[in-house]
């Protein structure tokens, strides 16, 4: 699978650049995407979404679990908004 890249960055960069909050996914940053790189970022997010499940946080220390829980939720809706996009141009991811 060759890796597919949008201005100069890789999917993996997007990625993480959503989880931090750097990168909003939206229809039309969407837009520009093909299938095969809509199916290749769904792939990216699942797992930078499994990897910060599985940091180690303490529950005492509020604010690295409020920072774990922001890139949660950023990868969460950026997941929804772009398999709703993906079913508009009928690409099964």
């Amino acid at each position: 699978m060759a890796e597919s890249g949008f201005r100069g960055k890789s999917l993996r960069a997007i990625t993480n650049d959503v989880a931090e909050g750097l990168v909003s996914v939206n229809p039309l940053f969407l837009k520009k995407f093909d299938k095969d790189m809509l199916k290749d970022l769904n792939e990216h997010m699942s797992k930078v979404m499994v990897l910060v499940r599985n940091d180690k946080v303490e529950f005492s220390d509020a604010v690295a679990l409020r920072k774990r829980n922001l890139k949660l939720q950023r990868l969460n809706n950026a997941i929804v908004v772009l398999k709703n996009i993906a079913r508009e141009k009928k690409v099964m991811l």
